[in-house]
Order: C-alpha cells, then structure tokens, then sequence
C-alpha cells in the first residue's frame, strides 16, 4: 500500500492525478491497481475511486474509470 500526500486544487484534478500515476506504476506485473483511491485529508473516511474496480469472467479487474461507460475492460483504454 502507498499513502501519497498531494496538494491538488479540487476532487477532479486529484482523480486524472491517482490516475495517471497507477498507469505509469502499471507497468510493473507485480502493481495491482484496482484499490486506487483518492481522499480530502481532513475527510479520509470518505474515499473516491478511481477505477471501476469490477471483477471480470477471467477474475482480473476492470481497469477503467470508476464512473465509466459502457462495457467493462481488463486493460486501460488508449
């Protein structure tokens, strides 16, 4: 587990950030991404998601984003 202490100006700008850096650390076999989530730090109880986080048939995880559309996919989009 990795607690990342960032300053960034509001909850969206925070989500495309935890985002960004989980696809980066994604290439590394051993990094599982799907817990990725992001927090106000007078407020850590209330946590956002940030990928969908659904278990697929061949019980990998669905790497989109949590609020996304369509079907689920195992692999992040282009």
């Amino acid at each position: 587990m990795i607690h990342l202490p960032v300053t960034v100006a509001d909850l969206a700008g925070a989500l495309r950030f935890a985002y960004t850096l989980t696809r980066s650390l994604a290439l590394i076999p051993s990094i599982e991404a799907a817990g990725v989530t992001v927090s106000a730090e007078d407020a850590q109880h209330v946590r956002h998601w940030v990928f969908c986080d659904r278990t697929m048939p061949d019980r990998r995880r669905c790497a989109r984003r949590a609020d996304h559309d369509g079907p689920c996919s195992p692999t992040f989009p282009r």
